[in-house]
């Protein structure tokens, strides 16, 4: 009988610059399983592995897995904790033929900046040299030398907005079959440039600079060229150094051929630097340009996105709406516990006052006195259509809806990721008819409103559009865009290790 796959996840994104610290109650309201639990899995990342082992007729032991929204970094006891539940299952599990792990590549804890090379790093020594490795990873994730080095292979996401967590897993898990059955021996390499751009141009439906890499990898996939190709652009809220963005090749036993086509990814996304960043307005004056457009008006306030690691308590754009001229109709979700908690206890069609804003993370700015009318309360729960927790449900916590002037106001206790509009319509707000919705993510607005103008915006935030502000301290600079060219500039190339041809798989030291 074949030595089972063990399978686990530790997944989140995670920012150096503020947001809260996620702890394991953090992961609790959104997903902790462990053992058995993570067998009945039927979606997302680990979904598609379980899918793709049963159809190959692969055992599995199940490890534990783990995901979140967005946030500040792990406290050290979580991720010690986390870290130490999966690993013990691991080696109660030994030997096992191979190891998957749904990863993102963009998490970082108090006590191990880089997370998942850390991670990586103490499975590789459980596990022995000879064992297989594959992870999958968000294309946003910042890859480091120990990364490479530990994993056999790493199969990035190739969508965004995210669309494809479930063929992923299938991708990594056919990766590892393919590795014990012989047919692929895996050469690696990352290229990457010191490119720090937000995502607002990072779609990879063309067109788009960052559609035109990703479509160039994966037309060599496609020929046959290589047996994975994809780009990355990196996270870059993290302050880890050497970070960047460019391109991951896997080849089969072509180390030199890897290494030329991931550095030409880089190149090219080096030369895409200036299409990658965004123009930018005030809330002040988005609103005014706004008020000229015919027909509806986002505002695209990223520097609050919950799905970047802030705590989505910004009033930027919502003092902005209530102190423009005309009292336009607007729509803003904050969070804020303490609000929803007051409207919580005084009622539907009570009239409440509220201090609003700034008071999760109190660095960006300072809170707003609102007085408004509350039009509904929920406990906060939804469920996600599409994406990378598709029909899980959603954890707001005690919600509320208040009516002030022409605004509406979504108030939640906790951060969530925006998908597809489902906090919003969990809270019976329909906004058809209103003139500005502030969207605080990215790229994923314009599934839910795919023909309105859309202003970005540049207030003080942790995840902002632009990095020209933040302050950086372990990246070191020359890197876009503070630096708009740097003289012989050459990627930092990353190589995996190469399995020996007569290596035999699934072996454990």
């Amino acid at each position: 009988m074949s030595r089972p796959i063990a399978v686990g996840s530790i997944f989140i994104e995670c920012n150096h610059f503020g947001g809260t610290p996620a702890n394991l109650e953090t992961f609790r309201r959104s997903e902790l399983l462990y053992d058995d639990e993570v067998r009945e899995i039927n979606d997302g990342v680990i979904g598609g592995m379980l899918h793709q082992l049963q159809a190959a007729g692969r055992s599995v032991a199940p490890l534990l897995v783990a995901s979140a929204c967005p946030s500040g970094p792990l406290t050290a006891e979580c991720y010690t904790e986390l870290k130490t539940q999966l690993l013990a299952r691991l080696e109660q599990s030994l030997p096992v033929e191979g190891v998957l792990l749904g990863l993102h590549g963009a998490a970082a804890a108090e006590n191990a900046g880089d997370l998942e090379g850390d991670l990586l790093a103490a499975v590789r020594q459980m596990v022995g040299p000879s064992t297989p490795i594959v992870a999958t990873l968000d294309l946003h994730a910042h890859l480091t030398a120990t990364m490479v080095s530990a994993a056999d292979a790493l199969l990035a996401w190739e969508t965004y907005p995210h669309r494809d967590a479930w063929e992923t897993g299938q991708r990594g898990t056919q990766a590892l079959i393919d590795i014990l059955q012989g047919t692929l021996q895996p050469t690696m390499a990352v290229a990457k440039v010191p490119v720090m751009v937000s995502a607002i141009h990072g779609g990879t439906e063309q067109p788009g600079p960052f559609a035109a890499i990703m479509q160039r990898a994966k037309a060599w996939e496609r020929s046959g060229q290589v047996y994975s190709a994809g780009a990355i652009l990196v996270h870059p809220y993290l302050d880890l150094a050497e970070m960047g963005g460019g391109g991951i090749v896997i080849t089969n036993n072509d180390m030199d051929r890897a290494v030329e086509l991931a550095s030409q990814l880089a190149a090219e996304y080096w030369d895409w630097r200036f299409e990658l960043e965004p123009e930018l307005l005030t809330p002040q004056a988005a609103i005014e340009a706004g008020l000229d457009v015919a027909g509806q008006v986002l505002l695209v306030e990223t520097a609050d996105c919950c799905g970047g690691g802030a705590a989505g308590d910004s009033i930027a754009s919502l003092r902005a709406l209530l102190n423009a001229q005309g009292s336009p109709s607007g729509v803003v979700t904050i969070v804020d516990p303490d609000a929803a908690a007051a409207c919580h206890q005084v009622g539907i069609g009570s009239e409440v006052r509220l201090k609003l804003g700034h008071q999760v993370d109190t660095h960006w700015g300072t809170p707003l006195e609102v007085t408004g009318r509350v039009c509904n309360l929920t406990d906060g729960q939804f469920q996600y259509r599409g994406g990378i927790w598709d029909g899980r449900s959603g954890a707001m916590g005690p919600a509320a809806v208040i009516q002030t002037a022409q605004t509406t106001i979504a108030i939640a206790s906790h951060p969530t990721y925006e998908w597809c509009g489902e906090q919003l319509a969990s809270l019976d707000i329909d906004t058809h008819d209103t003139k500005f919705v502030v969207v605080k993510n990215p790229m994923n607005y314009h599934m839910v409103w795919p023909t309105a103008k859309a202003f970005v915006l540049d207030p003080p935030g942790p995840p902002p559009a632009t990095l020209r502000h933040l302050p950086f301290q372990q990246l070191s600079r020359p890197f876009f865009p503070l630096d708009l060219d740097i003289e012989n500039l050459q990627p930092v190339v990353h190589r995996g290790q190469e399995r020996p041809s007569d290596s035999p798989a699934g072996e454990t030291s």
